[in-house]
């Protein structure tokens, strides 16, 4: 479904913000959240609480829905269709006709917006904070939030309602709120940006300690919800299901306050795609949309992981061959350690239910742009290539590769993602110095259209680098190493592949 569909069937009802705004003045540590003091934001008045609890079964007549419309968020704005969809869920809200995208998020409208987003109890209520009261508009969703572990209270027993929350905490309330099992700002943000939840800022740092505004909570939170709003989006089913009432409603999202987009009868067979709590977005009667999970007779998760994992296909690329032999190191060419370090990864992959694919099996050359060609033809996942340095004898180590401009190969985190844990399997397996993870301009990671990464293993022509290279015992660890790495980005993806680790012992 493009999100245009949604504009369509899109309504709200307008709640009211104030507007005052204290920029933070410094930060503190507490565990592990980043916790601003010395701010204050003004507490919204008139806000009130609005959401249906999911209590039964999704079934009904459907909706007639209008286009909510913010007089500060033209259609061109960066976050129109985002913000515009938590809309139509009753998620997020304006004030007057605004919905004031640079204003700062304080705790209670994050709880709120949390809140609203796994349907929480949101009726006001006693706390158990002095600075939260009854009348306070988030008082529901701050009790219903912490009993849940989502965010948490000060250590003076205070809740600091109105104190604003920095990205990096943002990133950990996400985390915790749609259960990424991330301990720490640092680990939230790395969560995030390899699901394609969030982007660094434009000097290449995530900004943790910068405010967080409206405007990109709203992104990061549509995209947590629904992963069609994600970076680079692609569709693979993660299981099968059938349809066991007699009619059910597909929402564009996965509450009762989403307009209903289309029914589907009973024995219908549909792929899900993703789970968001009791929610399914499914794919079936070329319509995609959410469920509920209880309308449907899911199979058994074990046979639909193993079908996910048959979607996805490994490429490895051998680098050089043929008449170009590569670096060379007295009798050792690169093309011959490349290609037998892929033929490993590749017997490694055979006892996977994964597709692997080689560029080359044999001495034959390729060029670049057919290496590129065969990946996206095989509608490649992840892409892999393989190579040796060589600079002056002395140059030694490891190092991984990945392109960082989008306009080319969108995947720029992803790459980056992939990039590093092939980098730290190598550097625990080789021992060898680590040059880290770089972003280089090179054809096959430019040109792909999928998450890529190339590695130079070691330095062909440094003595000690080479006697790794020339050892079928360390291009096995190597090999090892890929593959590991590659499994390593696929759980960060939130793929369950524990039981494939053992392939590699």
């Amino acid at each position: 479904m493009k999100s245009s569909c949604y504009v369509i069937l899109l309504t709200i009802i307008f709640l009211s913000f104030s507007s005052g705004i204290s920029i933070a003045e410094e930060t503190i540590e507490q565990g592990d959240e980043v916790v601003q003091e010395k701010q204050v934001q003004p507490e919204s008045e008139s806000e009130e609480t609005v959401i249906d609890e999911i209590t039964s079964v999704d079934k009904g007549s459907q909706e007639t829905v209008s286009v909510p419309s913010f007089i500060d968020l033209p259609a061109n704005h960066r976050v129109y269709t985002e913000v515009t969809y938590l809309a139509s869920g009753k998620i997020v809200s304006g004030s007057n006709g605004y919905f004031l995208p640079d204003r700062f998020v304080t705790r209670a409208e994050a709880a709120a917006m949390f809140g609203r987003s796994l349907s929480f109890d949101g009726t006001k209520r006693a706390t158990s904070f002095p600075d939260v009261g009854m009348s306070n508009f988030a008082s529901g969703y701050i009790s219903s939030a912490t009993a849940d572990k989502i965010i948490n209270g000060y250590p003076d027993g205070k809740f600091k309602p109105n104190n604003i929350v920095t990205r990096g905490e943002m990133a950990l309330l996400i985390s915790r709120a749609f259960g990424y099992d991330a301990k720490t700002t640092q680990a939230a943000v790395k969560v995030l940006m390899s699901k394609g939840i969030a982007e660094g800022m434009k000097d290449g740092s995530f900004g943790e300690k910068a405010p967080m505004k409206r405007s990109d909570f709203s992104v990061f939170l549509a995209r947590s919800i629904n992963p069609k709003f994600t970076l680079n989006y692609k569709a693979s089913a993660m299981k099968e299901a059938t349809v066991k009432v007699s009619e059910i409603n597909v929402r564009t999202g996965p509450l009762l306050t989403y307009p209903v987009i289309g029914k589907l009868p009973k024995d219908v067979e549909v792929e899900i795609l993703y789970e968001f709590g009791d929610w399914l977005l499914i794919r079936g009667l070329d319509i995609e949309g959410f469920v509920h999970k209880d309308l449907l007779i899911v199979e058994n998760s074990e046979t639909t992981l193993e079908s996910f994992l048959r979607s996805q296909t490994i490429v490895i690329d051998a680098g050089h061959g043929g008449n170009d032999p590569g670096s060379i190191g007295g009798k050792l060419y690169e093309s011959t350690v490349t290609l037998d370090v892929a033929l490993k990864v590749k017997d490694y992959f055979l006892q996977t239910p994964f597709n692997i694919k080689l560029t080359r099996e044999d001495n034959s050359r390729l060029e670049l742009f057919e290496r590129v060609a065969l990946a996206k033809r095989w509608n490649g996942n992840v892409f892999v290539s393989i190579h040796t340095n060589a600079f002056n004898t002395k140059a030694n180590g490891t190092e991984t590769f990945y392109y960082s401009a989008a306009a080319t190969n969108p995947y720029v985190q992803q790459s980056k993602l992939l990039a590093e844990y092939v980098q730290k399997r190598l550097i625990e397996a080789w021992d060898l110095y680590d040059r880290g993870v770089k972003k280089g301009n090179l054809h096959v990671l430019r040109e792909n259209e999928m998450p890529a990464a190339l590695v130079e293993l070691a330095f062909i022509d440094n003595v000690e680098d080479k006697k790794k290279l020339e050892s079928d015992q360390w291009r096995q660890e190597a090999a090892k190493a890929i593959y590991w790495g590659i499994l390593d980005y696929y759980k960060a993806n939130g793929t369950d592949v524990n039981s494939l680790y053992n392939v590699g012992k």
